[in-house]
């Protein structure tokens, strides 16, 4: 997945088009993990979205501002305009992800 790097890189992957959903995680977060071990699988199945990770500590305006409270989060954006939030509550299985993500064609 690639990895937010830069600002103009973040505004650069929410303008776009197309659906894009930004996973919101840090190293340190144990069910960041977890989720990465579905997370390929559900990426396949939507690969007509965009697919980015943030690291809510190099970028704590960023995460602040999507009202970011637990990691890990998966927004959803098109054309600058955050369109869904899946919070980490509800992160925990494939299911639940599946579940949230098909609402965004």
């Amino acid at each position: 997945m690639k990895k937010i790097e830069t600002n103009d890189s973040y505004q650069s992957f929410i303008n776009d088009t197309n659906v894009s959903i930004l996973k919101y995680e840090a190293n340190w977060c144990p069910d960041c993990k977890r989720l990465d071990f579905f997370i390929d699988d559900i990426m396949t199945e939507h690969d007509d979205k965009k697919w980015a990770q943030i690291d809510i500590e190099q970028f704590p305006e960023i995460t602040e501002e999507n009202d970011v409270m637990g990691i890990p989060s998966l927004l959803i954006y098109k054309e600058g305009k955050k369109i869904g939030h899946l919070h980490s509550a509800n992160t925990k299985n494939p299911d639940q992800v599946k579940d949230y993500l098909s609402q965004f064609k």
